[in-house]
């Protein structure tokens, strides 16, 4: 019996050692909308969150799109994030172990991990977050969304923990509804009347945006009308402290049985 005690709580230990940590944005995170080249909107975009652009210094459509934050452009703060950026890139990039998902993940329902898709990654419908934690999406291609399509977030997820890592360019369709953090390697464009709960920052491309809403994870709304993505949960502090509390028991558990395992 102590022996089968010790196997379940090693076993749980070891889940707990798999679990991921949120990949590390640094001043990036202070960013709803991050580009290198150029920033472009068309129409009544709202934007929560600092919007920053560098090495590059042309941003356009502001207004008629209006930023609930700062903008920071071609100047040593969105330098830094940038920088920031990268290295936030390479992380999510380098998370392992990973599972590999089909082209298509609509209709899907995804638990807490790091998933990697063989090439491109494409969301047509509904794909379904469900669970608190850290989801990581190493997408070596292109991420692209359909026309009314959504990201839903249930059992405690919050678009602040999930990362899209893509290694060229994303598109949101029209229409469309997506939350996490967006770190794309070229561009990210967000086609008309989408909405997105989360960040959109492209490493060396350009951000293009025409009638969105955008908030970034912990932002308050949009100042200048446009409607929200329903339900952009906040982040649950005692979650997280109860996962740590709830490993480090396992852990003491865990010693003092396999202490009395080897007397026996």
């Amino acid at each position: 019996m102590q022996k089968l005690s010790a196997l379940i709580l090693y076993v749980a230990f070891s889940v707990c050692l798999q679990a991921q940590s949120p990949v590390p944005l640094l001043t990036a995170g202070n960013f709803g909308v991050l580009a290198a080249s150029t920033v472009t909107n068309t129409g009544a975009t709202a934007v929560t969150g600092g919007l920053g652009l560098s090495p590059g210094t042309s941003v356009t459509g502001f207004p008629p799109g209006t930023l609930n934050g700062t903008f920071h452009v071609t100047d040593a703060v969105a330098a830094q994030a940038q920088i920031d950026l990268t290295a936030a890139f390479t992380n999510a990039s380098g998370r392992s172990p990973s599972t590999l998902v089909a082209a298509e993940i609509g209709g899907t329902t995804i638990t807490p991990g790091v998933y990697h898709a063989a090439s491109s990654l494409q969301i047509t419908g509904t794909v379904t977050l469900n669970g608190a934690g850290v989801y990581i999406f190493q997408i070596p291609t292109t991420l692209t969304t359909a026309s009314a399509s959504l990201v839903n977030l249930t059992g405690g997820a919050t678009a602040d923990n999930v990362f899209w890592q893509v290694g060229s360019s994303a598109t949101l369709g029209t229409g469309s509804t997506f939350f996490g953090n967006i770190l794309a390697q070229a561009s990210i464009t967000i086609t008309t009347g989408a909405q997105l709960g989360g960040r959109a920052l492209a490493r060396t491309g350009a951000v293009t945006l025409d009638t969105n809403t955008l908030i970034s994870p912990g932002g308050t709304g949009p100042s200048g009308g446009g409607t929200p993505p329903p339900g952009v949960p906040a982040p649950s502090s005692v979650i997280l402290v109860a996962i740590g509390l709830a490993c480090v028991a396992l852990y003491q558990g865990r010693e003092r049985l396999l202490r009395r395992w080897r007397k026996i």
